[in-house]
């Protein structure tokens, strides 16, 4: 019986190929195991960028302040052709927190195709029904909390926007996932930048429904008429201030939350 070579061509791809597989069953191991934690934590993520975008929390925030605080918030699913709040049943779920509307995205039963002049978002399909997050107060909402994605100059941006109860004025905004230019597009984390968004309208009533909130090139003047519909446009960074305008227009419009939002106002959300 010959003896093993380890320093042959032959021993040598051996070895090689012993130590991959060795390190692939780790690896495939460790995601296993840590699958849990990541779900965990992933939906721990995205409940602390709703609080942050409604003000519930600023700083660092433990886990357990955060569940705390997320107990004011109830998920609700909603019917974008309608405005109408469905059952979580309706998307398969039992609990409105564990539907993923990303998902139902790529999927043609729950979801539509848009055609260029629609998709001003860059989402190419659009769900159906999708996640919102109220915070009421004697059976009235007193702040929503809508989801909206859109396509900046490398990414897609995902967010939340926070309104008051009128459905029309910002109480915050801040996206928490996107791949932009770190000093350029992505100055969307930046504090001072943020921070512009309070207080802020989304749509003239008196005149109609289309939004009117956008991004301002050379950043807003103070005597400006339009001063409450805009915000600092991002220096340097020309089409990624013009993706969030746009991803705002889409999910504020009548392809995104735009029915909801009138149920708001005339009261008709209230008691979904």
């Amino acid at each position: 019986m010959s003896r093993f070579n380890k320093d042959s061509v032959s021993g040598t791809v051996i070895v090689a190929l012993a130590v991959c597989l060795v390190c692939s069953i780790i690896v495939s191991g460790a995601a296993v195991i840590l699958k849990p934690t990541q779900k965990v934590n992933s939906v721990l993520n995205v409940k602390q960028n709703i609080l942050r975008a409604a003000n519930l929390i600023t700083g660092p925030v433990t886990a357990q302040e955060v569940e705390e605080k997320f107990s004011l918030v109830t998920p609700r699913i909603v019917d974008l052709e309608t405005g109408e709040y469905v059952d979580p049943s309706v998307v398969g779920v039992a609990e409105a927190i564990n539907y993923d509307q990303f998902r139902a995205a790529k999927d043609p039963q729950f979801s539509k195709a848009l055609a260029g002049s629609e998709d001003i978002a860059g989402i190419k399909r659009r769900e159906r029904y999708a996640t919102v997050y109220t915070i009421e107060n004697e059976g009235q909402i007193d702040r929503v909390i809508l989801p909206v994605r859109g396509y900046g100059l490398w990414s897609t941006l995902y967010g939340f926007l926070a309104l008051e109860g009128d459905a029309n004025t910002v109480v915050g905004f801040g996206f928490y996932e996107h791949a932009e230019t770190p000093g350029l597009g992505g100055e969307v984390d930046n504090p001072n930048w943020i921070s512009q968004w309070p207080g802020k309208k989304i749509y003239d009533l008196e005149e109609g429904a289309e939004p009117k909130i956008h991004l301002v090139k050379g950043g807003v003047r103070a005597n400006d008429p339009e001063a409450n519909y805009g915000v600092d446009a991002l220096a340097g960074a020309t089409l990624t201030s013009r993706g969030i305008t746009n991803l705002l227009h889409f999910w504020l419009g009548e392809q995104g939350f735009q029915k909801y939002l009138e149920q708001i106002r005339s009261g008709e959300a209230s008691n979904g």
